[in-house]
């Protein structure tokens, strides 16, 4: 026998706290209880798997069927020692035993009365016995008994409305009760979901008026306890949104599919694309980024739109490449004698491109470049900035910006949008592959505006070495660096690009071909690629230099090679279809004599100057998005009431040209010998032929005057003798543009002087020297000086 006084505590405060002990001993078998404590008069079953409690159970039940059972301090404990044990218990009645078949027992116990454990013992037979005294209850007072009473009872009750865990049944019964408040008390402590150590306090203690007080104490805070968490519940719902809801219902989903099967076909695309954005080199900000939409897609189905729209976000930012450059080429003799490969001529633009890379070499990183060619069509400005990216090494990306009117075509949609995509800046750069391509955004000039934006706004950022390092795409909404791109724009006239446009590029212009260089760029490039584009080679045909000259001339009117081009090839068509029709390969030589055969006749007439010279007939020269042309300007008078007319579909700065003209004859009248009165009686007519052809610009003004001085003064014009200058009231000749195609054009057309202002004197160097050799240029700086230079007497007149 164990004497277990020296663990529990037996003075007379604890005798008197846990009630009256009887002084009579009892011995019982002993079985431990894990996570519940059973009270007098209550019938519950307890399963029993240690060998020691069952065979307590086995002797209790072989002798009068009554068994003590206490709880364990800690219930994880398989074999508890005297210290594991509560020292208060309840002896009980075993009424029904059922072995299972994993070897544990069933047995449905029913709580007799309270018992105080004094020793324990070991038996022989495998099992405890423990040595106890009951516990008496102490009573209260009749009056205070039934006032405790209805208390405990309205608790109980208040607590059964808030949780709707108790029966009705149970709340019925509870009033047949009240004769025995100890019983009421162990039935309610029973029904309570109470701490563990609480319970076995209410078992403990014997004092019913204390008993009833730590029961009421209890009992209300597990209503308020309850009540609180039911308020929190109702609260999380009230705020629980309808994304909440989706999410969950999207889990669910997840769920269901998952027991189907149906999200193992998914699994594998997710792995990969994790593994992707993990090995992808990104920015900071786009790794970010990437990593929350990873993770707001697994939480979607697969085939809703909106994982659609995610997944795709996340692949254009991992095919992007964030820091993969090409090297560039460091050699400049290489890269000069690629450029000449390439392209004849050009030197302005070869110059700049190379002083690029010089600098380059020498610093090491700079900020990319932003050109401008500016030239009319056909002189090689997109090939050129091809043949840039080939001889710097890098990428090449092109876009043509004609006709685009929406800014989202240069900074992408939002991905609010259905069918959202990046601006075409950033398609460019996943399709070269590297963040420094050679970048060109053919014909700048050519786009417009509507209520979707401005597009050339939108290219601020883009072209802008300062900002460009953060450039931030609608569709991305990330910062990406284009500060590394070498950006060349195209464009035929600079006036119709936007000045904030104009301020961030650096402008090279390049002007119209010369009949002679188109000449070399027919020898050594047109017509080596149109034989290989049509299945021959230089044994199957020739061209003569004279030929070229024909085609040139009478062919084709441009500043470019483009149509050159293409009249060559329609000759080498022909050819072709005749060997193929012949079967035979033959030299094929062709003549000036021979060209019609091929070309069919000349389009244009090699000279358009007049056989003589005549009155109110003068050469201007203007320049066109095509090159220089020659432009004659008739001027009649006649019997009228001073009315003046200008036709030939001008603009209305030419028509304002015209009418400064009138106003500084008519000033001028007495000096140049013409009737002061000679508008009221007269009817003037200024006409520039082709009238279906839109002209505009000041630059016909002195061409104009000196037409109306002819025909009022009756002398007639030099007719090889061209001009082109802005007139002012005064007479002063103002400076033009585009010298060197319109001289390039008066050489064309056989003229031998052309008279120009002296502030033009500066452009001069740009013209061929063949050209100044041929052509007499004249510098004038008021309209006297014109008039005695292009009018003649009438016996000087030549034929």
């Amino acid at each position: 026998m164990i004497n277990i006084s020296k663990f529990f505590t037996s003075d007379d405060d604890d005798n008197q706290k846990s009630g009256e002990i009887e002084n009579k001993k009892y011995v019982l078998p002993l079985v431990p209880l894990r996570d519940m404590v059973l009270f007098p008069h209550m019938i519950t079953p307890v399963f029993v798997g240690r060998s020691s409690s069952i065979k307590a159970l086995t002797r209790a039940l072989s002798d009068d069927k009554k068994i003590f059972l206490v709880t364990q301090n800690d219930p994880e404990i398989l074999k508890p020692k005297v210290t594991d044990i509560y020292h208060v218990g309840t002896e009980a009645v075993i009424t029904q035993l059922l072995r299972l078949p994993d070897g544990t027992v069933k047995a449905l116990v029913e709580g007799s009365s309270r018992g105080k454990i004094m020793n324990i013992k070991e038996t022989d037979e495998g099992y405890v016995a423990v040595e106890y005294s009951p516990v008496l209850d102490q009573p209260m007072e009749k009056v205070a008994t039934e006032a405790a009473i209805r208390v405990i009872i309205e608790a109980f009750g208040n607590y059964a409305k808030v949780s709707g865990s108790v029966s009705n049944s149970l709340l019925k019964n509870l009033s047949a009760l009240t004769l025995d408040p100890s019983k009421l008390i162990d039935t309610i402590s029973a029904q309570m979901p109470f701490k563990l150590p609480d319970k076995q306090k209410l078992l403990e203690t014997g004092d019913i008026e204390e008993r009833f007080v730590l029961l009421l104490k209890l009992i209300e805070e597990e209503t308020e306890v309850f009540a609180m968490s039911q308020k929190i519940k109702g609260r999380v719902k009230k705020q629980m949104e309808k994304l909440q809801k989706k999410h969950y219902l999207n889990e669910q989903m997840r769920a269901i599919k998952k027991e189907m099967g149906d999200e193992e076909s998914t699994q594998p695309e997710l792995k990969s694309l994790e593994n992707q954005i993990r090995r992808k080199r990104m920015s900071k900000e786009a790794a970010g980024v990437a990593r929350k939409e990873f993770d707001k897609l697994k939480m979607m189905p697969p085939m809703s739109a909106e994982a659609t729209v995610v997944r795709n976000y996340i692949e254009w930012l991992i095919s992007l490449p964030w820091f993969r450059k090409t090297r560039t080429n460091m050699n400049l003799d290489e890269a000069e004698k690629i450029l000449n490969q390439d392209h004849y001529g050009l030197e302005k633009p070869k110059k700049r491109i190379l002083e690029y890379l010089a600098v380059q070499i020498l610093v090491k990183k700079i900020k990319g470049s932003i050109l401008c060619l500016v030239g009319p069509p056909g002189v090689g400005k997109t090939s050129l900035a091809m043949s840039v990216a080939r001889a710097t090494g890098r990428g090449f990306a092109r876009i043509s910006l004609g006709g685009v009117r929406d800014e989202a075509e240069i900074r992408g949609h939002r991905r609010t949008y259905i069918g959202a995509m990046p601006g075409k800046i950033i398609q460019a750069i996943r399709k070269t592959g590297y963040n420094n391509p050679v970048f060109c955004l053919d014909e700048v000039d050519k786009m417009s505006m509507d209520f979707r934006g401005d597009p050339s706004s939108a290219l601020l950022e883009v072209l802008d070495p300062e900002q460009n390092t953060t450039f931030n795409d609608h569709y991305l909404d990330i910062d990406y660096d284009l500060s590394d791109i070498l950006f060349i724009t195209t464009a035929n006239t600079l006036h119709e690009i936007p000045a904030p446009l104009q301020d961030r590029m650096e402008i090279i212009h390049i002007p119209g071909y010369t009949e002679q260089e188109k000449e070399k760029i027919a020898k050594g490039f047109l017509i080596p690629k149109q034989l290989k584009q049509n299945g021959l080679d230089d044994t199957d045909v020739t061209f003569s230099k004279n030929t070229i000259f024909a085609i040139i001339r009478e062919y084709t009117r441009e500043a470019g090679v483009r149509n050159l081009e293409r009249e060559i090839s329609s000759v080498l068509r022909k050819i072709a279809r005749q060997i193929v029709q012949t079967e035979k390969r033959k030299q094929h030589t062709i003549s000036v004599r021979s060209l019609h055969k091929y070309l069919g006749q000349p389009r244009f007439r090699n000279n358009m100057l007049e056989k003589k010279d005549r009155i109110g007939i003068v050469n201007g020269l203007a320049w066109t998005q095509a090159g220089g042309v020659l432009l004659t300007i008739e001027t009649v008078t006649m019997p009228g009431k001073g009315h003046v007319s200008v036709t030939g579909k001008l603009g209305d700065v030419m028509k304002e040209s015209a009418s400064a003209a009138v106003s500084y004859v008519r000033s001028r009248s007495s000096d140049l010998k013409i009737r002061k009165d000679f508008y009221k009686d007269l009817d003037i007519h200024i006409h520039v032929p082709e009238g279906a052809i839109p002209k505009d610009g000041p630059s016909a003004g002195i061409t104009m005057c000196t037409a109306l001085v002819s025909a009022l003064t009756d002398r007639p014009v030099d007719r090889k003798t061209a001009m082109t200058g802005e007139i002012t009231l005064r007479g002063r000749v103002l400076p033009v543009g585009g010298l060197k195609e319109k001289l390039l054009a008066a050489h064309a057309s056989g003229i031998t002087r052309v008279i120009i202002s002296k502030d033009n004197e500066k452009d001069i160097k740009e013209i061929p020297a063949f050209i100044q050799k041929q052509i007499k240029i004249i510098l004038v700086e008021e309209m006297d000086e014109v008039l005695d230079l292009a009018l003649v007497l009438q016996g000087e007149s030549s034929d």
